[in-house]
């Protein structure tokens, strides 16, 4: 960003896809007309084409330019404005493309009988016993935890697993 001449620069740790993005937020509230905010990809400027023709005609109101250094797009000029458009709408195209695979994978995985989620800590046994000790009223929750080395939350995972049942 340096090398391209960028005055100042802010950075995000989330991507295009994130709400509420802090260094976005603070660099469009700094710009000002004749300023031209700078961006590595389009795809880290909005989450649809929808969001990035929105922040464009919005910067456009304000008489900001936007450059994309990836796609090489200034909207300064005549022809990054269709470019850009072309450029946002394959964006958008290839976010979808990922979480259409993402969700392929999850339904074949679930197909093949897996489940997502981390796997259970204590055997089903352990588990059967640990909620056992708890139904006797004999134990505090803190005891059973401690005696089965699992957090409260695990716990209650577990209650909640078996009470289906009961």
């Amino acid at each position: 960003m340096k090398s391209v001449g960028c005055e100042r620069i802010f950075e995000d740790k989330a991507g295009g896809a994130k709400a509420g993005r802090s260094g976005l937020n603070r660099a469009l509230e700094q710009l000002r007309d004749g300023d031209t905010l700078v961006v590595w990809r389009l795809g880290r400027l909005g989450q649809s084409l929808k969001d990035l023709v929105a922040c464009a005609e919005a910067l456009k109101e304000m008489g900001v330019g936007l450059k994309s250094l990836h796609e090489s797009i200034d909207t300064t000029s005549s022809g990054g404005q269709p470019i850009f458009h072309v450029f946002g709408a394959l964006a958008e195209f290839e976010r979808n493309l990922i979480s259409e695979r993402a969700q392929a994978g999850l339904n074949a995985a679930r197909a093949r009988g897996r489940k997502g989620g981390r796997k259970k800590v204590l055997t089903y046994k352990r588990r059967a016993h640990a909620v056992e000790l708890y139904w006797s009223r004999e134990h505090t929750v803190a005891e059973v935890c401690n005696l089965m080395g699992i957090s409260r939350a695990t716990f209650y995972v577990y209650v909640n697993e078996f009470s289906d049942g009961k």
